[in-house]
């Protein structure tokens, strides 16, 4: 049987098949769980029923996960907002615009066809923290259910303005006619997803001449569809072809966003976050950032020439989000890809970080290879073994100690920092692995941080 998930950023499995694991029924037990961790933790907004906003990515089995959970958040007398196909980031939206008591996308983020899931927003759209994913996962566990008489069911509600409210706010952001003015060619792959509509929509209003690739939401993906160097060759060669400015690809469900120069040349996800936080930053001198610990020290450098900083964080959206809100961030993010304007929504947009880069192109004049040329280049190795997770906490403990003597951050695993680089070993929180990354200013450098980390932890295990 393949794998059923279940974890902080919510439940994956399967589709179909005899090894399939998420079925109508496990998809029902779920959303129940989040029906009755509503109740039992708080009482609606509105005084009168829980209001949850529901979207899903556009897969194909995205249709029946909709529907069973739907009929499970029904049950428990749950008034849902349908949005149909739309992104993670306009949930997140919804979810504040209509002041919901929280949030449900049915997706598999990045995770080939035959994946779905379920992720779960608080009522203020941020995603639940650790111990509300326990106390959900527990109830899940625990088949538990609260139905209600059929006086209290609510009747479920179409709302198809999503794609217009988010891509609106994004651009009373953005100098609208600044960057119109400049005829941006953008090469576009959305990979079928969920952020097919409304980035072109948002990239028409800007006043971009547009080649979408993969531009309509069936969720039959042309390539596999993390935004990465291997998976995005097309669009590479489509960027040369048209003689385009730039290419962005995003993941199914639009909440990652991958950049290729106007060469044609994948920059890495890194940077998406390191042009953004420019951009803010430059507008807000002294501002803060936040990213977790595994993110490229690029966003340190570009923070320190504004006067600003960056708060380190555990890895995991909702771990960003929460050192944001603790300190004030006005910009933070993961090195994944995932850009979390707060303005818009308390989480990862790939539509926002699209308006936040045409408006740093357009402000400064330059190239995205010109801009990147400007920030410190660093190299980053990032490595896995398998390791049981009991074994992967005795191996940091192990690092902890034979580090000491330097600057070590230990909120989640740990990190040693140095003058010019940097290492972070931690154990994964979905699978039995343990992670290495470093990074340095070269690939040698890299290397031989991670080696002398390695070394460390097979001492310990032997």
């Amino acid at each position: 049987m393949d794998a059923l998930m279940i974890g902080v950023s919510g439940m994956r499995g399967t589709i179909g098949g005899p090894g399939g694991t998420l079925t109508p029924a496990v998809v029902m037990r779920m959303a129940s769980a989040l029906a009755v961790h509503l109740k039992r933790t708080g009482k609606p907004k509105d005084g009168k029923a829980f209001k949850v906003v529901f979207g899903r990515d556009g897969r194909p089995s995205g249709g029946f996960v909709r529907d069973a959970a739907v009929a499970a958040l029904v049950a428990h007398g749950v008034a849902v907002v349908d949005c149909d196909i739309v992104t993670t980031p306009s949930v997140a939206y919804m979810v504040k615009i209509l002041n919901a008591d929280a949030g449900v996308i049915a997706t598999a983020s990045h995770n080939p066809i035959q994946w779905n899931g379920l992720k779960f927003l608080r009522g203020d759209a941020i995603a639940p923290p650790p111990e509300d994913a326990l106390a959900i996962k527990a109830l899940y566990d625990a088949s538990a259910t609260e139905h209600v008489k059929v006086e209290a069911l609510q009747p479920v509600e179409k709302n198809g303005a999503v794609h217009g409210m988010h891509v609106g706010r994004v651009l009373e952001l953005v100098d609208v006619l600044g960057i119109t003015s400049k005829r941006y060619k953008v090469v576009l792959d959305s990979v079928c997803g969920a952020g097919s509509v409304p980035t072109s929509m948002l990239l028409h209003r800007l006043g971009c001449q547009l080649v979408h690739l993969h531009g309509t939401p069936t969720g039959l993906f042309p390539h596999m569809p993390e935004p990465t160097a291997e998976n995005l060759t097309e669009l590479a060669g489509e960027v040369r072809r048209q003689k385009a400015h730039i290419g962005f690809a995003q993941d199914p469900d639009a909440d990652r966003l991958a950049i290729v120069d106007e060469h044609g040349t994948y920059i890495g996800e890194e940077y998406t976050l390191a042009l953004c936080v420019r951009q803010v930053l430059s507008k807000k001198a002294g501002g803060v950032a936040a990213a977790n610990l595994s993110t490229s020290r690029m966003v340190d450098d570009i923070a320190a020439k504004y006067g600003g900083r960056v708060v380190r964080t555990p890895v995991g959206e909702a771990n960003v989000v929460q050192g944001m809100l603790a300190n004030g961030a006005v910009i933070g993010g993961e090195g994944n890809g995932g850009v979390i304007d707060p303005r818009v929504v308390p989480g990862r947009d790939s539509i926002g970080s699209i308006g936040l880069v045409l408006q740093l192109m357009a402000s400064t004049g330059k190239t995205v290879s010109e801009l990147v040329a400007e920030i410190p280049r660093y190299t980053i190795l990032k490595t896995k073994f398998e390791c049981r997770r009991e074994d992967a906490e005795k191996a940091v403990e192990a690092v902890k100690r034979a580090f000491s003597t330097e600057r070590v951050d230990t909120q989640d695993g740990v990190r040693i920092d140095w003058a010019d680089s940097w290492v972070h070993a931690r154990a994964s929180n979905t699978e039995p692995i343990m992670r290495i990354i470093a990074e340095a200013p070269t690939t040698a450098g890299a290397q031989a941080r991670v080696a002398s980390v390695r070394k460390v932890v097979d001492a310990e295990l032997g």
